[in-house]
């Protein structure tokens, strides 16, 4: 099935599971409705109230609530992610890619039974009714199952509320269930075999999604990030077979009515840059391309914390620190260092690089009602070059869009996922890799399809260092790069000259309104050329050896091939 498959097609797969015989369901609801105390869809201070009477989460003195993880959950865990793999549907995954384990469905049968034999056994079960996806179209109606209140109050700030026109979703009666355990570890010994195979040693954290039951399982990983990537990798499963492109990213719109993308890994800019204060926000993280435009999949953000400047990031300082009574609040603030006297310290990292908070869009000033805008006319890719050797901006053209579309690279940054300290290089196809389950070509034809039919201009934006690598240069400056995305949204590089980048293949502005013409060009803020030379040779071969790799072997058109650094 390919990227534009039909409905009849999506049917017809899912059709071959029985979800009116799914006895896991069946147990999941049945345990919900003899527990003796199930919370279902408590309003918003309501669950405020139960975290702070459970002593989940401190109250700060804004009025927020605070929380951490222990050392083992404060990032993804992408090695404890596993997908079921069943006859029905293991066609459509790229079982090639690292971030699919597969898991036998024996194995998540059993995982769950257990997990509901916990579940039971808690004083309160919370349970959530929410939709991702801002359009009706193509909503998901998506159930959480939790043992702590304040991950639905998460899944509140996150997800969407069910709208009116839900029957209207080609998923209406394909809605998907998601039951957490987070401070339940897998059971000891039971499990060694089928997960020390992936992990190297025995496991006692699970995320485990079984995509034709439409069921996921969370066990021992308390990281609030992992309820929200794991609906997120369902729904990014779920809708190529629709005709509807999933993409990692954030997105705004200006006061022309014209839409901008922002596509990056975590730590890259997607929310500082995209929450401009002339721009209207559409989303945060995650939206769906269709025929009629994008839409939001989120309610909220989710945004990074270390090193938060009020004066450079006032939107997402405000959002997360403005001062309101406890059960009027709700930001979560989690694994960002607090002192016994109440103050938080953001620059230190010592929990955690990846301290973060998460508020409700309408805690931000200037955002787009209904989530929802027009086809994009503006894209841009976001990189933190770690080598400090990628220009701070290029203009891609649709060859060279597509090739680092299909590699994705950042500097994996610290404290992403657990047990990375220091930024590392990684090529992340689709700048989202761990969440795009399916098989690489249902991703990149529909990207190409819709930028040559909307004539989107695609630009890449470095926002990671200049004048060395991460040790010795410096960040790019964030008033620096916001004055470079301006100029790309305003087609203010249609008026200045190009210099080519051969090593890199890309086509580099002379001049930028507001920045300094020596910060384009990244050799000359190096004082050691031939360093320079070397890194940036080193980090082209890097390009060539992955895309060899990962792509050797796939049906890529030549034209892109050569746009590959390093070729």
């Amino acid at each position: 099935m390919g990227y534009a498959a039909g409905k009849e097609e999506a049917q017809e797969v899912i059709g071959k599971i029985d979800m009116k015989d799914n006895i896991l369901l069946t147990g999941l609801n049945e345990m919900i409705a003899s527990h003796k105390s199930a919370c279902k869809n408590l309003e918003r201070p309501e669950l405020i109230q139960e975290i702070i009477s459970n002593k989940e989460a401190l109250v700060t003195r804004n009025g927020a609530l605070y929380t951490w993880t222990p050392p083992h959950s404060t990032g993804r865990s992408p090695k404890d992610t596993y997908v079921v793999r069943r006859p029905e549907s293991q066609e459509f995954f790229d079982w090639s890619s690292q971030f699919n384990n597969a898991m036998s469905p024996e194995t998540f049968d059993s995982l769950w039974h257990d997990a509901l034999k916990i579940m039971a056994t808690k004083n309160k079960v919370y349970v959530a009714d929410k939709v991702i996806g801002a359009d009706p179209q193509y909503a998901l109606p998506t159930r959480v199952v939790i043992s702590h209140a304040i991950y639905v109050l998460f899944a509140d700030n996150m997800f969407l509320p069910v709208p009116g026109e839900i029957e209207q979703s080609c998923f209406a009666d394909r809605g998907f269930t998601l039951l957490s355990l987070p401070y339940d570890k897998v059971p000891k010994g039971k499990y060694d075999s089928v997960l020390r195979s992936i992990n190297g040693k025995a496991s006692d954290i699970v995320i485990a999604l079984d995509m034709d039951r439409r069921l996921g399982l969370i066990m021992g990983s308390c990281y609030c990030g992992v309820v929200k990537k794991s609906l997120f990798t369902v729904v990014n499963y779920l809708l190529p077979a629709e005709g509807i492109l999933p993409l990692h990213c954030s997105a705004n719109e200006g006061p022309d009515g014209q839409s901008a993308l922002f596509l990056g890994l975590s730590g890259t800019g997607k929310t500082t840059l995209s929450a401009a204060p002339d721009r209207e926000l559409i989303g945060d993280d995650e939206h769906g391309w269709s025929d009629s435009g994008i839409a939001n999949f989120e309610n909220g953000c989710y945004a990074k914390l270390i090193d938060l400047d009020p004066d450079k990031e006032p939107e997402i300082y405000q959002a997360a620190f403005h001062e309101a009574p406890p059960l009027e609040h709700g930001a979560i603030i989690e694994n960002a260092m607090i002192y016994p006297n109440g103050d938080i310290d953001l620059s230190d990292g010592r929990l955690t690089e990846n301290s973060r908070v998460s508020y409700p869009l309408s805690f931000l000033k200037r955002v787009k009602e209904g989530g929802q805008g027009n086809h994009p006319k503006t894209i841009i890719f976001l990189t933190a070059d770690a080598h400090g050797v990628l220009p701070p901006v290029a203009r891609l053209t649709s060859d060279q869009a597509m090739l680092w579309f299909l590699m994705g690279y950042t500097s994996k940054l610290a404290g992403t996922e657990t047990g990375v300290t220091e930024p590392v290089s990684t090529f992340s196809r689709f700048f989202g890799a761990p969440f795009m389950p399916r098989n690489p070509e249902d991703y990149i034809k529909g990207f190409g399809e819709k930028i040559a039919k909307h004539q989107a201009a695609v630009f890449l934006i470095n926002t990671g260092w200049t004048g060395g690598p991460y040790g010795v240069g410096k960040r790019f400056d964030i008033n620096d790069t916001r004055n470079m995305v301006k100029a790309a949204l305003k087609g203010e590089f249609d008026k200045v000259e190009f210099r080519e980048d051969s090593r890199f293949h890309l086509m580099v502005p002379t001049s930028c309104p507001g920045v300094s013409d020596s910060v384009l060009n990244p050799k000359n803020t190096w004082t050691d050329k031939d360093g320079y030379e070397d890194a940036a040779t080193k980090l082209a071969n890097q390009f060539s050896e992955s895309f060899d790799k990962s792509y050797g072997h796939k049906n890529i058109p030549e034209a892109v091939k050569a746009q590959c650094p390093g070729k």
